[in-house]
């Protein structure tokens, strides 16, 4: 004769086995989906770190080298320099008027076709000089004026 107390107990051993398998698997699906979404959220979160770099790299050549003579000296748009040749970037310089600033837009776009903007207004060069001093004609105190600046909010 067999007791009807055993079967019942694994009967019910059962269900528990085939319920936290259930378990596991849906918790291991869960960890394998949110894996692949932070893996792709570091993907893009560094494919926007790049994107501002040479964002800045463009904006600093068209400043440093002046927005009268950048056109001249690049062109406006092409493949961006090694080791980040398969980006494409594209500068537009609308002209000034006097001593109004030139406004520059910079887009760079990705291997993958997402596209990154900057826009900026620089100030054109005045003068004879090609690269004039600017350097302030007095030493500026940084710590006194800061002293001073926390003294005012008091």
């Amino acid at each position: 004769m067999v007791n009807t107390d055993s079967r019942k107990c694994r009967g019910f051993t059962l269900v528990e086995v085939i319920i936290s398998g259930i378990i596991l698997v849906i918790a291991a699906g869960s960890l394998l989906s949110l894996t692949s979404q932070s893996l792709n959220m570091h993907r893009k979160g560094e494919e926007k770190i790049l994107a501002a770099s040479l964002l800045d790299e463009l904006l600093s050549k068209v400043l440093t080298e002046g927005a009268q003579d950048f056109e001249n000296m690049h062109p406006s748009r092409g493949a961006c320099e090694e080791p980040f040749s398969n980006w494409e970037y594209e500068v537009e310089i609308d002209n000034a008027v006097g001593t109004d600033p030139y406004r520059v837009n910079a887009r760079v776009v990705s291997p993958n076709g997402r596209t990154f903007e900057c826009a900026t207004l620089i100030a054109p060069r005045l003068g004879e000089e090609p690269n004039p001093v600017r350097a302030p004609t007095e030493p500026v105190d940084r710590e006194a004026r800061w002293a001073e600046l926390l003294e005012e909010e008091l």
